[in-house]
């Protein structure tokens, strides 16, 4: 099931004994439409317009969506280069490893690591975060709602 919470209600309506679960695609997707809208409210902070071919955060929309051990070497010089560019993207850097490590707790051989890792995420998230990471923030509240959902497949 998605993150819709509409899809949720109905199941709980017409299926009361059904069990609730978000499979990994749509969870890892939530993190990948934060990142993306972190990248896209940086380009409009630090520019005033929407991207374009040649801006940076423009230019790397999709490495960045893309699971670290499929980086190219040259992908990954371009990222450095990226993080080094500006101190605004510290924002952005950190959404992008908390996306990575999302990844890599439904990724991991071992369920049980992967839901350690997956439950370390969302109470990281919700604890609190620094100004910059309204993103996150978000994400955090949204998993926190749908936590039992979210580790059930691990």
């Amino acid at each position: 099931m998605d993150g819709f919470t509409g899809y949720a209600t109905a199941v709980e309506e017409q299926l009361p004994q059904a069990e609730k679960v978000m499979d990994p695609f749509h969870v890892v997707h939530l993190a990948a439409d934060k990142l993306t809208s972190c990248r896209q409210r940086l380009q409009r902070e630090t520019t005033g317009r929407r991207g374009r071919k040649d801006d940076p955060l423009y230019k790397h929309r999709c490495t960045l969506l893309t699971r670290t051990n499929y980086l190219t070497e040259r992908q990954k010089q371009r990222l450095e280069v990226l993080w080094a560019t500006d101190d605004d993207y510290v924002c952005l850097e950190v959404t992008w490893l908390l996306y990575q490590d999302m990844i890599a707790a439904y990724a991991h051989p071992k369920k049980s690591e992967g839901k350690k890792l997956m439950e370390r995420i969302i109470h990281t998230l919700r604890k609190g975060l620094p100004k910059g990471l309204e993103e996150l923030a978000q994400l955090g509240r949204t998993l926190w709602r749908r936590r039992k959902d979210a580790a059930r497949l691990l």
